[in-house]
Parts: structure tokens; sequence; C-alpha cells
């Protein structure tokens, strides 16, 4: 079986969240991943399954609003924005849920988050909710951590993981001893591309240093059977004509790679 490609619907931002499912549809995407944030749209499963109907493309993933500008999107308590991404998810039949680690300062969410994730899934079934691999801060010299217990969610361990490349590069991580961490854990991908100035770059794949390619021929190595969702940043293009080459020369290489799987050896 075939591993889908998601186009992420923040990867069409300026843009709103309909310009997604456009895009995925004109492109050739096989699904597209809803990024929660204050588009109301992306809020709604209504307005998105008439979406998904009108340009026959499914959403296969949620990501929960997890970012500073989502803090207040649908409720200012962090344990019931994750507990509604599930329940959208369920709702659109999406099989996979992306959250972050908790901010340092949401100590009482922080506390509970592995007994949450953990529950949220066994509530809905079929549903992986993936802890999502972030990245220490730098300032100068300087370097802080924002997430509790960590930005690196396998040092605490859950079911479901995501892993970002460009958080990799942010984290100057290696990507696939990344992967191998995770294990059997591996639910999703978000496939993007950095250069390791440990910034959040989100490159196409291929314009940056990260192993984008190796780690999608691993896949099929390694059981995997989830999704890869693009995630690329396309704000600074000049028009929707550069978005959407910037967004077809990423499906390319992500259907190229996966095309020449590398079998891991036992």
């Amino acid at each position: 079986m075939s591993i889908p490609v998601l186009l992420s619907s923040s990867s069409v931002f300026p843009e709103p969240t309909a310009a997604a499912f456009e895009l995925a549809a004109a492109l050739g995407y096989d699904g597209v991943e809803v990024m929660v944030w204050t588009d109301a749209v992306s809020q709604d499963a209504g307005a998105l399954r008439g979406l998904s109907r009108h340009y026959g493309v499914p959403v296969l993933s949620v990501h929960a609003p997890c970012l500073l500008v989502t803090q207040r999107v649908w409720s200012s308590d962090p344990k019931e924005r994750l507990r509604r991404a599930v329940v959208l998810a369920d709702t659109l039949s999406a099989p996979t849920v992306v959250v972050h680690p908790p901010f340092s300062w949401q100590r009482d969410y922080a506390r509970a988050f592995g007994d949450t994730v953990a529950d949220l899934a066994h509530r809905h079934t079929g549903i992986r909710v993936a802890v999502e691999n972030m990245y220490p801060v730098r300032m100068g010299r300087r370097q802080f951590v924002p997430y509790a217990p960590g930005w690196d969610p396998t040092e605490t361990g859950y079911d479901s993981y995501t892993l970002d490349l460009s958080h990799c590069a942010a984290s100057r991580s290696n990507a696939m001893i990344m992967a191998d961490a995770m294990g059997a854990g591996l639910a999703h991908i978000h496939l993007g591309d950095g250069t390791g100035e440990g910034r959040d770059e989100h490159l196409v794949p291929g314009r940056g240093g990260q192993p984008c390619g190796a780690l999608l021929r691993s896949l099929a190595g390694r059981g995997f059977t989830g999704s890869v969702a693009l995630e690329v940043a396309t704000r600074k293009a000049g028009s929707r004509a550069e978005r959407e080459a910037d967004l077809a020369e990423s499906l390319e290489f992500a259907r190229t790679h996966l095309s020449q799987p590398v079998t891991r050896p036992a």
C-alpha cells in the first residue's frame, strides 16, 4: 500500500484553509492536513467536509492548535483544544492528530499531558495522537527550551509521534536517529527542510541539509503505515504561481523518494 502524501494547510499561508484543498486537488496530493488556527473554516467540521467533497480531497490529518497565535482558538484551556482537535479528526475520519508538547508555562497541562494523550487515543479508537518533536529557541549564544518536559518527545515516551524534519534541523538533531528512537510509534511525517541555522525554516525538501530523501526511502523498511504531510513555508512567494510551483516540487520530491524504498537490515 502506498504512503499518502498530504498538503498541510499551513503550506498555503497567508492564503486561507480553503486554498489548501484547491491546490491539493490541482496538484494531485492524496489529502490535506488541516492546521487548526484562527481561520474559522479550519475549526468547522461542516465547512471542512464541504471543501473535501467539493474538491475530492480527504482530510487525513488534523493539527491541534498549539501555536502562540492559536492560544484562544476554541478555548483558553490547551487540554480542551486538544480534545476538540481529536473530535474534529474523528468527525472527518482523519486517522491522525498532531500535537506539540506543552509550553513550559502550561504547568497543569504538562503534568497531565501523557495521560491526556493516552486517554484521548483510547476514547477515539483508530486515531493516533502523534506528539511532534520541537526544538530549543536560540537567542545569540543562549538557548532555552520553551516546552515541558522538553522538545524531544522520545525522551518522555508516547505511543505515537510526528517526525518534523525542519524541527530536526532547528534542533540540530539527526532525523534518522530520531526516527529510530520513535520506532513503531512513528505515525506521521512533517516533510520540510532546514539548514541547521537554529531556526525553523520549513524549506522545500531538497533545498536544505536534512536527509529528507533518505528518510522517505527508509519508511517502507520501518513498517511505516502513516502519512507524509508537506509542511513548507511559502508565505514569501511572490505569486500564486510561485507558491504552486514550490508545492508541486515538494510533491514530486516526496513521491520520487517514496517510490524508491530501501529495506533496512534486520
